[in-house]
């Protein structure tokens, strides 16, 4: 199997090998001292502000958000949701679903964001604003330093959803002043899926030390109060929390987050340059580095990914909803090299020639 998807991905040889092994128990200091070394890691590739915390929470991405949403909003809040696409959109049903007041800014697919839109909403009074800094459904990259500038601005507590974006696509915390950062283990951390990172700023420590959340499970004072000692509330997915500890280590010793950042940027403009000789069309208006949305112009979407997937043993990415049949996505993330991409165009030059595209 070659997999161009977007999560879960191709993981190195070595993170495979952690994933082969026994998972240990993890009430020991063994495992504490594993914990902050993860931690200590994610803030420097975050490039995240002095004091801020990290919270590893074995749930999807999806969980972080909502409990982001649980933990650092209420009823008395006005948040401001970038709606963008399928991704943008669940942060606004989250909203719906927990009652937080929003107004969603809506983009049709593949926009990207303007400092013209974004800033109608200026002096709204919005205390909140919730973004996928890469709409992931449409490959589109959101310019985190405007958004930034526009939430300290109105003094607005910024989230970053970076599920897609983190390591993929150049991003600084504390530059562009995120209060919340998230992302998950099975994309450019390339392993399985089952963890999320959220990485929180010192005033988001204590926004969410300070809140009244109605959760067990999802409440991140509690999470941070456990990783005090490098630990967790309850049993986390232990086997994934050490092989994100090698692939740390992997990316630390190849060169940090610029390097794997310039990786995964030469692997998109590799394909990108490849695939203009057959019949597509790029989808996005701000290109992200971690995925391509192409949309077929002679062919079904979703009918490419299934003989790609069936035929030739190649996996992309297909998309759901009104998009199913219009555009497929490749990703640029995880273990693959320009010569993967090769083989999956020489797939693709293949049905050409069987009159399937």
């Amino acid at each position: 199997m070659l997999n161009f998807t977007v999560g879960p991905v191709m993981c190195s040889e070595e993170v495979c090998a952690v994933g082969g092994e026994q998972v240990p128990y993890f009430r020991t200091p063994e495992f504490s001292a594993l914990m902050f070394e993860n931690e200590r890691l994610m803030l420097k590739f975050a490039k995240a502000p002095s004091g801020a915390k990290a919270a590893f929470m074995t749930n999807s991405s999806t969980g972080s958000m909502e409990a982001v949403v649980m933990n650092c909003f209420s009823k008395d809040d006005k948040v401001l949701v970038i709606d963008g696409g399928s991704f943008g959109h669940r942060f606004a049903e989250l909203c719906e679903i927990h009652e937080i007041p929003y107004t969603a800014l809506k983009l049709r697919r593949g926009q990207k964001l303007t400092r013209e839109q974004l800033f109608e909403y200026d002096g709204k009074g919005f205390t909140g604003l919730l973004v996928n800094v890469d709409e992931t459904s449409t490959g589109v990259l959101y310019d985190a330093e405007m958004i930034g500038e526009f939430c300290r601005r109105n003094n607005t507590f910024y989230v970053c959803d970076c599920v897609s974006s983190f390591l993929a696509d150049p991003f600084d915390m504390a530059h562009c002043g995120a209060d919340v950062m998230i992302t998950g283990s099975q994309k450019v951390l390339a392993c399985p899926p089952g963890i999320s990172v959220i990485i929180l700023a010192p005033g988001a420590v204590e926004r969410v030390k300070n809140a009244k959340v109605r959760s067990m499970y999802f409440n991140l004072a509690d999470v941070l109060k456990n990783m005090e000692r490098g630990q967790t509330p309850f049993t986390p997915a232990v086997g994934i929390l050490r092989q994100i500890n090698a692939r740390l280590k992997e990316i630390e010793s190849a060169g940090g987050a610029d390097a794997e950042i310039a990786r995964v940027a030469a692997q998109a403009k590799d394909f990108r340059e490849k695939i203009k000789e057959l019949p597509f069309e790029f989808v996005s208006e701000s290109p992200a580095n971690g995925v391509t949305p192409v949309h077929p112009l002679n062919a079904d979407a979703y009918e490419i990914f299934m003989t790609l997937k069936d035929e030739y043993g190649i996996w992309i990415c297909p998309n759901g909803g009104e998009m199913k049949s219009t555009v497929f996505r490749v990703g640029h993330i995880g273990h693959l090299s320009h010569e993967d991409n090769t083989t999956l165009i020489d797939a693709l030059k293949d049905m050409q020639g069987r009159g399937l595209i």
